[in-house]
């Protein structure tokens, strides 16, 4: 085929609707992308595992999703996706370049319980559609007892349904990714299992109706055959050379919770942002982030789970006894509900600090479904002794968002010391102790304890005092730690006194 016969095949078809393909009512389009892909070749995945990761900026390339979109003539989607982040997200540390994943630094995560939309990680499973709000329509439909196609300014017209405003932590379920892959590699995934560190979560107020409440209003409620509600994304996915709009679901139970799945059009009091999945997204609370499902056209009332690829064959945990030897879609469990998980944001891994017997340790703390964090503890000795932060020095509870935390740590050894912290939630669920007890093949949920090491320099150590008054009497500090003092270490006299009051050898 031409590219002009390959565009014309997949064109769009909906008037605003840009960067938008319909797949799922199309199989004879479905077989012929997968036809055209089968025919050709794409860059390897690459490692990123075994090998040390780039410092640059975006750290890695989406190359072969990119050619997936090229080879259907989707190029522009690619392009309008990479201007956006430009736009809306240029301060993120971009972790995958396309499709856009986006991690909020430390600095970011530490300005306020509410993260602010510029700076709140996103993770895409394809390119950003633009669509325009006045010709949006959103169709429900399947095991309901009417089906309906409802306008944005349907959803907004409080006399038709009544509007929400939830403060809600979203998490990639890929959060500290990079501690797993560090000790124990595993998959590396065809979209490629981005290298999170601990900034792939944010806290937003979303405004929008609860999806119990237009179920009910507008399509006069659920079969009693319907166990799942299917979300439907404008996005296009790919998986082993076919071709899907962004499918999952989740339990009819959880939807049956009235504020606990939303549908928004508003994030911390702005219109939606297009890379957060302008003009309508899913916000489902406490879940992993990949049900929130973003650009969200239509949704299907199901007896079953969705067969979307992310909802049945991704997003699965399995036992460290699975891997790329025995793996199946059918051996691991989904993973739905978000695990109670924390991390230490400042200082960083590796930092050289100087300190007068406390060191000040800063971070956040999260459980999902619907359990609030209770307790944070911090230890400065790998996890054998454990100080509580204070209540005060937490930010507020909610039942669906994170705690920040501060905390004093009393510290009185020098040298190399490890600090990790641990959090307690409201069911009394607290985190396995090592990475390895929560390694897992697909490397999702690193709920382990969050762990860095610091080099303590405690001035309240008389002879550390001194060495750092001799620093800065010759213009220089501690730092860079590994490089060498370049100048006597003891006076000779000095030497010679010690030694011959405590000799290195016996007497007699």
């Amino acid at each position: 085929m031409s590219q002009t016969e390959v565009q014309s095949a997949f064109a769009e078809e909906k008037l605003g609707w840009n960067g938008y393909v319909e797949w799922e009512s199309y199989p004879e389009k479905k077989a012929l992308a997968t036809k055209i892909l089968k025919q050709q070749k794409f860059t390897p995945i690459p490692e990123f595992q075994f090998v040390p990761l780039p410092s640059t900026n975006p750290i890695l390339i989406g190359y072969r999703w990119k050619e997936y979109h090229e080879a259907l003539g989707l190029k522009s989607i690619v392009d309008f996706s990479w201007k956006t982040v430009l736009e809306e997200k240029p301060d993120l540390l971009h972790v995958l370049d396309f499709p856009y994943n986006g991690e909020t630094t430390r600095e970011q995560l530490l300005l306020g319980k509410i993260t602010d939309n510029k700076y709140h990680f996103v993770r895409n499973h394809g390119g950003m559609p633009d669509i325009q709000e006045d010709v949006f329509e959103l169709e429900i439909g399947g095991l309901v007892n009417e089906s309906v196609k409802l306008s944005l300014k349907d959803l907004k017209d409080p006399a038709k349904f009544p509007q929400v405003e939830v403060t809600v932590t979203l998490q990639c379920s890929g959060t500290r990714r990079v501690e797993q892959i560090v000790q124990y590699p595993g998959d590396g995934d065809e979209l490629i299992n981005a290298p999170w560190g601990e900034g792939a979560i944010g806290t937003a107020v979303y405004r929008g109706v609860p999806l119990k409440k237009v179920l009910k209003l507008a399509c006069g409620g659920v079969d009693p055959e319907c166990q799942h509600l299917e979300f439907i994304g404008a996005d296009t996915y790919f998986k082993k050379n076919n071709v899907f709009n962004y499918a999952v679901s989740v339990p009819w139970r959880k939807v049956r919770n009235n504020e606990e799945v939303i549908l928004a059009w508003e994030m911390n009091g702005k219109p939606l942002p297009k890379s957060h999945g302008a003009p309508l997204r899913v916000v489902v609370t406490g879940y992993i982030g990949a049900r929130s499902c973003k650009w969200v056209y239509r949704i299907n009332a199901l007896r079953e789970p969705s067969m979307g690829p992310v909802q049945a064959q991704e997003y699965l945990y399995y036992t460290s006894q699975i891997g790329k030897q025995n793996t199946k879609y059918s051996n691991g469990f989904s993973i739905q509900q978000m695990p109670v998980s924390s991390a230490i944001i400042s200082p960083k891994d590796r930092q050289v600090i100087e300190h007068d017997g406390k060191i000040t340790l800063k971070g956040w703390a999260y459980s999902g479904g619907g359990n609030w964090v209770e307790r944070v503890e911090v230890s400065p000795d790998g996890g054998s002794v454990w100080y509580a932060v204070d209540q005060e020095n937490m930010t507020e509870k909610h039942y669906h968002a994170w705690r920040l935390w501060t905390i004093d740590i009393p510290v009185d050894a020098e040298g190399w010391l490890e600090f990790c912290v641990r959090t307690w939630d409201s069911s009394n669920n607290t985190e396995p102790t090592f990475v390895r007890s929560a390694w897992n093949w697909d490397l999702h949920v690193t709920s382990s304890c969050h762990r860095i090491k610091l080099y303590s320099v405690n001035r309240t150590r008389p002879a550390t005092m001194a060495r750092l008054k001799e620093l800065e009497a010759r213009g220089e500090g501690i730092e860079p730690l590994s490089h060498p003092l370049e100048y006597q270490l003891e006076r000779t006299e000095e030497y010679l006194e010690n030694c011959r009051k405590y000799p290195r050898e016996p007497l007699n």
